[in-house]
């Protein structure tokens, strides 16, 4: 019930969004907002110490402010990485499944050695300014580059004082990692057990990672303890008041929006309805309408495959400026660093450890991670299509003579004005309804086609097929007839399209989420026998859900011959932040 008041309170208030921001109305807005929790997020990661060659990956929580469990508000998070300029070297948008979601980004040898600042947040997290924000210190080291001035440079005024955050070692009494022993040869398997003591008291998502412990003197990156007590007295609710702007959750998937102008005029212009388009062979069409003040917005929930998104307004008599919304930067002016610096007596380690990333790298093809599969997209909306491959008929030049000479039941009519639109013919065999003269919804490599006239003379012959469905549709206020799917050879329409009232914008995309690589030695298998292993990072797993007993995991040592940490981080459903290391060696034996 909680969850369906919040998601009316923002159908409400979202209908009068503006360019970037929603404008707090009156007593009744502001109380229907501070209705809805903030929030706020952690972010796990490799860090605080990564190299130009290597992958920062890490795993975002977000959480309800009031009640610590994971956030049932906004569905899409942000992690991004920030330099001390206050430029964001990154920003990756994270599709929050129950309030957690991972992903990485792979350090090049362009990003320049330095001290940087990993954050986490929402968009609704970003009303409460940077002290809601997550923030934790991430130094990269780049031997590739020549200026090495920045991490070399002892007399900066702008650091933190010199503090190591503690890092706590111990089994918890919830919780207990163990290993079948202590010291490992090279390429040995490690059994991994976890055990939880506590029953439902233990339950909840964490994040596994082994890695080699740090060589260089440097700050532990924050654990969810230190985390828990940080950000213990985090905003509850909303600061804003009466006349304030404010960012809005993405709570039913990526938000797009924007603004319509009339051109003439300059003004924006209301109840006009607006079309958006994700292109591509698994498209995505989305219908909007301007309110009073020619804003639209819309959600889009699905795993889109495109980065673009084309917005068109669907009444072609005016002309019309189409803006897209984006949202602000969050203030980043009291952005503090750490004071991390070089020395010259760690040259000699900065070397074998960057020759090692790159022998590692030229072997990167041997242990690839993958994607995930997302769900496919049905534009049929579950019909089943008839599908015409135009080469296994005579070929006509239009896509007019097509639809005559091949396609049945599809074709241009004449309207009531001047333009054609192309109409599907109703199946009254299959189904009893009344005749209508709606026309169909016509997609060209998963372009959304609001005149159809425009394309009544394209060329057929760059045509691979044509896909239709003759169900009925009703998308916004408007009655459809059937769908019309054209797909051509390259799959390029977009490229050429041009089109009165339309607007092609980039829209990123989500961080795509992977299985990533485990490495193996199974006994007999000679695969990876003559494949380096220099993997500092042995084993990740971004989320990891606990709800039994007990867990088995193994993994395997590589080359590289240290000390390395099991952690386990993360959070009951009930809040409680849990941290648990154990340490391992791996020496070569006698």
């Amino acid at each position: 019930m909680k969850n369906r008041q919040i998601l009316t309170i923002f159908l409400i208030i979202i209908t009068s969004l503006s360019h970037a921001q929603y404008v707090i109305k009156d007593g009744s807005d502001l109380l229907n907002l501070k209705k809805v929790p903030q929030e706020k997020s952690y972010v796990d990661h490799n860090g605080p110490l990564v190299f130009a060659g290597e992958y920062l990956v890490y795993s975002l929580h977000c959480f309800n402010a009031q009640t610590n469990n994971p956030t049932n508000v906004s569905k899409i998070g942000y992690v991004a990485l920030v330099n001390e300029s206050k430029k964001f070297i990154f920003e990756h948008k994270v599709k929050l499944e129950k309030g957690h979601g991972y992903g990485d980004f792979f350090v090049s040898t362009e990003i320049p050695s330095g001290r940087y600042k990993l954050l986490g947040y929402t968009q609704w997290m970003k009303n409460s300014g940077l002290s809601q924000v997550f923030k934790d210190d991430i130094v990269i080291i780049n031997p590739y580059l020549a200026d090495q001035s920045t991490l070399l440079d002892i007399s900066r005024e702008d650091v933190l004082p010199n503090t190591v955050k503690s890092t706590i070692i111990s089994d918890s009494s919830t919780l207990i990692i163990r290993t079948n022993k202590s010291t490992y040869l090279p390429r040995e398997i490690v059994n991994l057990n976890i055990k939880n003591f506590k029953g439902a008291l233990g339950h909840g998502s964490y994040t596994i990672k082994v890695k080699r412990k740090e060589e260089i003197a440097i700050a532990s990156a924050i654990n969810s303890i230190t985390y828990g007590n940080a950000y213990f007295n985090a905003d509850k609710e909303i600061k804003q008041t009466i006349g304030d702007s404010i960012f809005l959750p993405e709570q039913r998937g990526e938000l797009i929006y924007g603004t319509v102008k009339n051109t003439e005029t300059g003004l924006p212009t209301e109840n006009l309805p607006i079309d958006i388009s994700i292109p591509g062979k698994e498209s995505l069409l989305k219908f909007s309408e301007t309110d009073q003040n020619g804003n639209f917005y819309s959600y889009i929930r699905k795993d889109r495959k495109n980065p673009f998104a084309v917005i068109q307004v669907e009444n072609q008599d005016g002309t019309y400026i189409i803006e897209k919304g984006v949202p602000k930067n969050i203030d980043l002016s009291d952005l503090k660093f750490s004071d991390f610096n070089l020395s010259r007596d760690q040259e000699e380690y900065i070397k074998n450890r960057s020759v090692l990333n790159q022998i590692e790298n030229q072997f990167f093809g041997s242990k690839p991670d993958s994607i995930l599969e997302s769900n496919p997209i049905d534009i049929f909306n579950g019909g089943i299509p008839e599908v015409i491959i135009l080469d296994d008929y005579t070929r006509f030049p239009t896509l007019e003579e097509s639809l005559v000479e091949v396609v049945k039941f599809a074709g241009f009519r004449k309207g009531n004005t001047n333009d054609a639109y192309i109409r599907i013919g109703q199946d009254f065999k299959s189904y009893d309804e009344e005749y209508n003269d709606f026309p169909a919804i016509v997609l060209i490599d998963g372009v959304y086609i609001p005149n159809h006239e425009q394309i009544r003379t394209y060329d057929a012959r760059k045509i691979e097929k044509i896909s239709l469905t003759r169900d009925q549709f009703r998308l916004g206020s408007k009655e459809y007839q059937g769908i019309i799917s054209i797909e051509t050879f390259k799959g390029n329409f977009l490229d050429s399209y041009t089109s009165k009232n339309s607007l092609v914008v980039p829209f990123k995309q989500p961080i795509s989420k992977k299985n990533y690589f485990v490495q193996t030695y199974q006994l007999g298998d000679t695969t990876f026998d003559r494949v380096p292993d220099y993997r500092r990072l042995l084993y990740w797993n971004p989320q990891f859900n606990i709800a039994n007993s007990t867990y088995d995991f193994e993994f395997y040592t590589s080359d590289l011959e240290g000390t390395y940490e099991i952690i386990l981080n993360g959070f009951t459903t009930y809040g409680k932040p849990l941290s648990i290391i154990k340490e391992i060696e791996v020496l070569k034996g006698d």
